[in-house]
C-alpha cells in the first residue's frame, strides 16, 4: 500500500511536470512567467468546467468532441476529466485544481464562482409560443449544391466548419451543416456576442431608455477623467480604459472570463490610457461594461432577462438563443452566446434590413447608419458599434480589411474564425460557425460563392 502511494504521487509529479511544459509551451499561454503556473491550472479547469457544461447542456456535444474542443486552446485542457451531472459539469485537472460550472434551463450554463443562488431566481417568461416565425426561408438548388460543396471543401482542408448558410434578398437560400450539428444546434459565437451587446443598446435607444450620447455612466467614474467617456465610445472601442486583451494567465481577460464572480467589475476600474475617441484597443471588458450599463438601466437581472427576451428573441423568433451570465447574474456580453445558425442569420439580417423585422422597426435607422460608420479613432478607424467594418475612411481597395469584398460590407466575428458577414450592396448574410485555430479564408470563399 505505501508502495501504490508512493507511486500515485510520483505519477502526478510527472503530470504536473508534462502539464507545465504543455501550458508554457501552449501558443494561448505564449510569454508568461513559471509563477503563473497557478493561474494557467486554475483557468483551465474553469475553461473546461465552462465550455463543458455549455457544450454537453447547450450544443449537445459528447465528452470526446468537448475535450477536442478545449485542447485545441491548449495541450493542458487535454488533461481535463469532465464529470456530467444532471446540471452540472465538474473539471478535475489531474486534482491539483477543480472547477465546476450549473446548468439551468433556458439561461444556460455559468461558472459556480462565489455565490450564485440569485441565479436560481432568474425566471425566463418568454415561451417558444410567442416566438415569431423567425428568418423566411426560400432554400435554392443551386445556392445549396455550392454550399455543401463549400463545407466538405473546408472540411477536408481541416477548418472543422460546423455551419454555413447564406441570405439573399431578405431569405434564407441554403444552410450546410457538418456532422453532429443541424438547424437547431446552438454553437457558441464567441465575440460575436459584442455584436449582439451593441443590438440590444440600439433596441433600448429605440424605446428612449438609452442614449449612445450618455456620460458619467457609473458613480466609480464621475469623479475622474471616465467621466468624459460616452457610451458610443465604448461601444466604437474607443473608450481609452486600460484593459489587457491578451489570453494568458493573470491577465485582465482571462481573470474575466474564469476567475471573476463579477466579469465586468475588473473593466469597471481599470484606469484610463487614452484620451476617450482618439484610440482604437479592442476589449472584451469594454464590452462587458457596457452590458453592466445596460443592466443598470433596465433595472436588474431579472429586468434585463425580460428585455432580452421580449424585445429582441421573441419578435425575432429566435429559438435556440442563449446569452449567459457570469455568476453575477449580469450577461456575459463580450463572449458567451449561443446561438443556432438560423439565430445568427436573423441577427445578421436585422442589421441589412436596416433595423426592420417584418414591419417592425426594431432598431433605429439613423443608429444603425451611425453603427456602421467609421470609428474616430487615429489608428484603425475600420470598427463602428461592437461591428467590425471593411472600409474606414479611405475606401480604397487595399485599404480595406477584407478587399475582395465590396467597401460596405461588415461583420460579426469570433474567436475561432466565426463570422456573420453583411454585405448591403450584394443583399448577402453569410453564416460561417465551426472552430479553426488556422485563418479561415472568409472574404475568398462568399466572393467565391458570389462569382
Amino acid at each position: 500500500m505505501v508502495f501504490a502511494g508512493k507511486l500515485r504521487v510520483k505519477k502526478r509529479w510527472w503530470a504536473l511536470a508534462i502539464l507545465t511544459v504543455a501550458v508554457v509551451a501552449s501558443p494561448i499561454w505564449l510569454g508568461f512567467g513559471l509563477w503563473r503556473i497557478a493561474d494557467a491550472l486554475q483557468v483551465s479547469a474553469s475553461m473546461g468546467a465552462k465550455l463543458g457544461c455549455s457544450g454537453h447542456f447547450i450544443s449537445g456535444q459528447d465528452n470526446q468532441q468537448i475535450l477536442q474542443d478545449l485542447a485545441s486552446y491548449s495541450p493542458a485542457n487535454s488533461l481535463l476529466e469532465l464529470h456530467y451531472s444532471s446540471s452540472n459539469v465538474a473539471a478535475n485537472l489531474l486534482g491539483i485544481r477543480q472547477a465546476s460550472a450549473t446548468y439551468r434551463p433556458g439561461l444556460g450554463c455559468t461558472l459556480d464562482i462565489g455565490d450564485t443562488q440569485p441565479l436560481d431566481r432568474l425566471q425566463l417568461s418568454s415561451a417558444k409560443a410567442d416566438l415569431s416565425p423567425g428568418l423566411p426561408q426560400q432554400i435554392s438548388a443551386s445556392w445549396q449544391s455550392k454550399l455543401d460543396d463549400l463545407l466538405a471543401a473546408d472540411n477536408a482542408k481541416g477548418l472543422d466548419s460546423r455551419a454555413l448558410l447564406l441570405v439573399k434578398d431578405g431569405k434564407l437560400v441554403a444552410e450546410s451543416y457538418a456532422t453532429g450539428y443541424n438547424a437547431y444546434t446552438p454553437l457558441l459565437g464567441w465575440s460575436m456576442a459584442k455584436s449582439v451587446t451593441a443590438i440590444m443598446q440600439g433596441r433600448m435607444q429605440q424605446l428612449g431608455l438609452v442614449n449612445e450620447n450618455n456620460m458619467s455612466l457609473f458613480d466609480e467614474w464621475r469623479s475622474d477623467r471616465r467621466a468624459s467617456i460616452r457610451l458610443s465610445q465604448l461601444l466604437q472601442m474607443t473608450s481609452g480604459l486600460d484593459f489587457d486583451e491578451t489570453y494568458a494567465p493573470g491577465t485582465d481577460a482571462a481573470n474575466m472570463l474564469f476567475i471573476a464572480h463579477d466579469a465586468s467589475a475588473l473593466p469597471l476600474h481599470s484606469d484610463i490610457a487614452y484620451e476617450p475617441g482618439r484610440h482604437f484597443a479592442y476589449s472584451s471588458g469594454t464590452t462587458n461594461v457596457i452590458m453592466r450599463y445596460l443592466n443598470q438601466q433596465l433595472g436588474g437581472n431579472q429586468a434585463a432577462l425580460d428585455f432580452l427576451h421580449q424585445e429582441l428573441v421573441q419578435p425575432l423568433g429566435l429559438s435556440h438563443f442563449y446569452l449567459e451570465t457570469d455568476p453575477s447574474g449580469v450577461f456575459v456580453g463580450s463572449s458567451y452566446l449561443y446561438a443556432s445558425g438560423r439565430d445568427w442569420a436573423s441577427l445578421g439580417q436585422l442589421l441589412l434590413n436596416n433595423g426592420n423585422w417584418q414591419g417592425q422597426q426594431l432598431l433605429n435607422k439613423e443608429w444603425l447608419f451611425r453603427a456602421t460608420q467609421p470609428n474616430s479613432s487615429e489608428n484603425d478607424d475600420r470598427y463602428g458599434y461592437q461591428l467590425w467594418l471593411n472600409a474606414g475612411r479611405n475606401k480604397a481597395e487595399d485599404a480595406r480589411r477584407w478587399p475582395q469584398l465590396p467597401a460596405d460590407a461588415y461583420a460579426m466575428l469570433g474567436n475561432r474564425k466565426q463570422v456573420v458577414m453583411v454585405i448591403p450592396s450584394w443583399n448577402l448574410v453569410f453564416v460561417r460557425l465551426g472552430w479553426s485555430k488556422s485563418d479561415y479564408p472568409t472574404a475568398e470563399n462568399i466572393s467565391a460563392l458570389m462569382h
